[in-house]
């Protein structure tokens, strides 16, 4: 299959300009062109678009200055190389077009040589350059692959010695996205939630309770109610995860991505009211992260068979959540619970262990 043909777009309100350009590349590109600045950025927004513009100085309306100052603002135009054709030669004119986003300039009247090696040097360093674009685009999305591989690892390791059911970790990850997603979008927390920082909650959420690998087996896998020492024996596996982030972010250095773990893993048994664990946190005392996994991590609970309780319906579930709203839960985690029950009980559903789709 021959290789695709690059398009060269030549705007100049002089149409021998347009031809002689038009003779010299036509051989090796597609050329498309325009004779004025506004035309010149409707061709360059229109698909396919251009590979490179070749961009007059002098034009009436708006010149070419203005026309390269909008292609460098807007999205959809700001990749494209930009080189200006002028007959100007004053040190002032080609240093305000490179300033603005060109990548060079070709003086009229035109050496065929130069102009030729120009287009094609240019074309090729572009081309270049996507392709590493490509190419680290492919490296990040294989380290997220591995880092989210290594977390959901870390989280199973947990889950395998726990007496909570496989799909606890799906179910809670895609519930904290949906209410993030939901909070990014509407009420007092949005400014707190970019998209960044909705994926990252996403990712970190299988390891709240990573902590529980330190708990001893006659407690964790106790089949029936804890008693008051085992249960605050449980009551550390908040500040034995914590720690475990916290020696990784020493060795690593400080990161994001870790600091929200670890605020999910200290926050999500704190409760709104102040009567949690392990620091017994109070409202906005406990980060956003831990209090959104309050909430996802409850309800799961709820709607999950324990050896100390049967499994509740949704409907019972999200009156539980309800109740517990402005004690122990920020009510603004569970108004944003309610506009969402649907897609709770949808999540469920889709991650559902063995039976579980008999009562939710």
């Amino acid at each position: 299959m021959p290789e695709k043909r690059q398009i060269v777009l030549v705007v100049d309100d002089t149409p021998e300009n347009i031809e002689v350009l038009r003779q010299l590349l036509r051989a090796d590109y597609t050329i498309h062109a325009a004779i004025s600045g506004e035309k010149g950025l409707e061709i360059a927004r229109k698909l396919p678009q251009p590979d490179i513009i070749l961009l007059d100085i002098m034009m009436p309306g708006i010149d070419g200055y203005e026309v390269c100052r909008q292609l460098k603002n807007d999205p959809l135009t700001a990749h494209i190389p930009v080189v200006f054709i002028s007959a100007l030669d004053q040190v002032g004119h080609e240093t305000l077009g490179l300033e603005l986003g060109a990548v060079d300039y070709i003086r009229k009247p035109f050496e065929p040589v130069l102009v030729k090696a120009r287009v094609r040097n240019h074309l090729v360093l572009k081309r270049y350059e996507q392709e590493l674009e490509a190419l680290v685009r492919a490296r990040t999305a294989e380290l997220a692959l591995t880092q989210q591989i290594t977390i959901e690892a870390l989280a199973n390791l947990a889950e395998f010695r726990d007496n909570e059911t496989g799909g606890h970790i799906k179910r809670t990850q895609n519930y904290v996205r949906a209410l993030t997603q939901h909070l990014s979008t509407q009420g007092p927390y949005q400014h707190l939630l970019d998209p960044v920082s909705v994926e990252m909650l996403y990712r970190c959420a299988p390891l709240h309770d990573i902590g529980k690998v330190a708990i001893r087996d006659m407690v964790l896998l106790k089949p029936g109610r804890l008693t008051p020492e085992e249960f605050e024996e449980m009551k550390q596996h908040v500040i034995y995860g914590a720690k475990a982030l916290e020696v990784a972010e020493g060795s690593q250095g400080e990161s994001v991505f870790l600091q929200f773990a670890r605020q999910i893993i200290l926050g999500h048994h704190e409760r709104w009211d102040g009567k949690g664990y392990p620091q017994g946190l109070k409202g906005t005392e406990i980060a956003l992260p831990g209090r959104i996994m309050a909430v996802a991590d409850v309800y799961d609970a709820l709607i999950s068979r324990r050896v100390y309780k049967p499994a509740y319906s949704h409907a019972r579930a999200t009156e539980i959540i309800v109740e517990g709203s402005g004690s122990h839960f920020d009510p603004v985690v569970v108004d944003a619970f309610m506009a969402l029950g649907d897609e709770f009980r949808t999540i469920a559903l889709t991650h559902a262990d063995e039976g579980m789709e008999t009562w939710i």
